[in-house]
């Protein structure tokens, strides 16, 4: 069990070589290291870094925040705001990726159906058809860690991955799906 931080925490900075702070980093290095979202958020991070590097050999044009991006377009189109959001950025900032896409020719801005004043960003055709090669990279990497961690461990990984993005996404308080 993971000390709290507070319990024992410094109430004054004694340099780097005390006791009390070489305590309270090793808690605190323990409590990063046992948090699932901790070991999420590294899993993603790495895995990203790799996929960009492979995708890199196909698309040289790409960046990582281009990566970033992408993975967040439905199929249907987004609007930019809503794309700002889930991104975590400016609207502004997502808006010149856009562009930069756009200019390559993955990414087009159309006509919302449900309010002609707003515009949908989409992929081209040509934008699909990167992402299957995009997606053909992530199911290379699958099938390799499920040849390093087992098919069956993949597999649990996968299911396990999609109740708990199930529940995340969820409206607050509503029922399990």
């Amino acid at each position: 069990m993971v000390k709290r931080p507070d319990e024992e925490m410094p109430t004054a900075y004694n340099g780097p070589m005390s006791k009390a702070s070489s305590d309270f980093e090793a808690v605190l290095r323990e409590a990063k290291e046992s948090s699932v979202g901790q070991l999420l958020f590294r899993a993603a991070r790495l895995w990203n870094e790799q996929a960009l590097e492979r995708l890199r050999s196909k698309n040289p044009a790409l960046r990582a925040a281009h990566a970033q991006l992408l993975p967040h377009i439905d199929l249907e189109g987004v609007r930019l705001t809503e794309l700002a959001r889930r991104v975590g950025a400016t609207k502004q900032a997502v808006g010149e990726l856009v562009d930069s896409l756009e200019a390559q020719g993955l990414l087009e801005r159309v006509p919302d159906p449900s309010d002609r004043r707003a515009k949908l960003v989409r992929f081209t055709e040509r934008g699909k058809k990167e992402i299957l090669v995009g997606l053909d990279v992530l199911r290379a990497m699958e099938a390799e860690f499920a040849e390093e961690l087992g098919r069956v461990r993949m597999e649990r990984l996968g299911d396990t991955l999609r109740r708990l993005l199930a529940l995340l996404e969820r409206p607050r308080g509503s029922a399990l799906p």
